[in-house]
């Protein structure tokens, strides 16, 4: 599959650590078969946040469902940005929120559906 430009993650050691969500760029990378429409499913069982109100950590699983357009999520960098919530202080409506913004915001899907379960 070609890739649309160098991606930063894939085939490299994750150096960065305590890098903010609102800061972590994704990587994408051609979608290989764009005259198609089908669903792509992420899942993360073991996502963690900080509540802002106690400072405990926050347990949750997050699925993310699109379909895409002419990019896919690169799945390293999905992974590693989720790990980036891991010192944000958010609630769980935020979390989910952000998490839908970036990916649209990076890789722009025809439909997208983040289910968080707390």
């Amino acid at each position: 599959m070609a890739t649309l430009k160098k991606t930063k993650y894939l085939g490299s050691k994750f150096k960065e650590k305590n890098q903010s969500p609102d800061d972590f760029i994704l990587d994408a990378v051609k979608n290989p078969h764009p005259q198609k429409q089908y669903v792509v499913r992420f899942s993360s069982p073991e996502f963690t946040s900080i509540c802002p109100i106690t400072s405990q950590p926050d347990f949750g699983c997050i699925v993310v469902d699109y379909i895409p357009s002419k990019l896919i999520l690169e799945s390293k960098s999905f992974k590693l940005f989720l790990f980036s919530f891991r010192d944000y202080g958010g609630f769980h409506e935020d979390c989910t929120i952000k998490i839908a913004k970036k990916i649209e915001r990076f890789i722009k899907p025809k439909w997208i559906r983040v289910s968080s379960f707390w």
